[in-house]
């Protein structure tokens, strides 16, 4: 029977780019997303399954796994992305300049935006599907570059993420499920930036590359597949980028 993978937020970008590789391979993959419309493109590009899903809430998390019908043996959390980018709501038209408390409010609610879409649909998705994993299984989040300067709230969650991972490794382990964190930097021919990438940086963030290219979807679809493989089955714990060298560890 071919491994069940499941690959949150793969309507499009990097998502779309890891369910390919994985149904490449053979592979039964579900992917989810809160579009239909651009899901049932995804899915039919990809010849993945797809479920409309928003996997910042927990109803549609357990009901997304309620209707998988059998232990998901790949997670692939790639649902997420800067809500920052997003457009912010206009501040109120009786005044000129926000109250203090509308203010904190206002950076609360940016703050929260980000924190659910990265981290807490990562933790929802894994929780939902953890309890009947099996040994061989893998756990694959996606964490940032960003989370090495974490001076938003981006870098921030993604941080989390990170840190989320390494720990669950160690609750994992002694079942025989991996867990990791994958890492990228600038990849292009993604939504990630809602179009407000001006050239300028673009080259800035290319130029900070060691190989001064732009990373692809298929660069983290081909890490994120190795990751689920047997050749890594003592790869566990880690944050791994994929970046060129824009952020080195040592």
């Amino acid at each position: 029977m071919p491994r069940l993978v499941l690959v949150t937020g793969g309507s499009g970008g990097i998502g779309s780019a890891v369910a390919q590789r994985f149904v490449g391979s053979g592979d039964d993959v579900v992917i989810t997303g809160r579009d239909a419309d651009r899901l049932a493109r995804a899915a039919e590009a990809t010849n993945a399954r797809p479920v409309v899903c928003d996997v910042a809430r927990p109803h549609d998390v357990a009901d997304l796994v309620a209707g998988l019908g059998r232990p998901v043996d790949v997670v692939v959390g790639m649902a997420g992305g800067n809500t920052g980018f997003d457009d912010a709501a206009p501040a109120p038209s009786d005044a000129d300049t926000p109250a203090e408390a509308d203010r904190l409010a206002a950076a609360a609610d940016a703050w929260r935006a980000n924190l659910d879409a990265n981290l807490i649909s990562t933790v929802l998705t894994v929780e939902a599907t953890l309890p009947q994993m099996r040994e061989g299984s893998s756990i694959i989040t996606v964490g940032s570059i960003g989370a090495e300067y974490a001076g938003s709230s981006y870098g921030v969650a993604k941080a989390a993420v990170q840190a989320w991972t390494a720990g669950l490794s160690a609750k994992v382990g002694p079942r025989g499920i991996t867990a990791n964190c994958i890492a990228p930097g600038f990849i292009d021919e993604t939504g990630y930036f809602r179009g407000k990438l001006s050239v300028e940086r673009r080259e800035r963030l290319i130029g900070a590359t060691h190989d001064k290219r732009a990373g692809l979807p298929a660069d983290v679809a081909g890490l994120t597949w190795f990751l689920a493989s047997p050749q890594a089955r003592h790869v566990t714990g880690q944050t791994l980028h994929v970046n060129g060298g824009a952020h080195t560890t040592r």
